[in-house]
């Protein structure tokens, strides 16, 4: 299966952040649950202001568990 280009462009919008140092952990509340999310977000300005923009949740317990690569 090959990556779509949106998750290609996000990623590497978020290795460019990592890179400048402009990463934060968020906590965070999941809209569809209201669950607690701690969130990884790229860090920007916009004049004054702080503008974050969230890449994902970071996996609860053992992602070993949860995720499973392609076959």
């Amino acid at each position: 299966m090959a990556i779509p280009d949106y998750a290609r462009t996000n990623f590497e919008t978020l290795m460019k952040a990592a890179k400048a140092g402009d990463l934060a952990l968020m906590e965070c509340t999941e809209v569809a649950s209201g669950e607690t999310r701690y969130v990884l977000c790229a860090v920007g300005r916009n004049d004054s202001d702080y503008v974050m923009t969230p890449f994902g949740h970071l996996a609860p317990g053992n992602p070993y568990e949860t995720y499973i690569p392609p076959a």
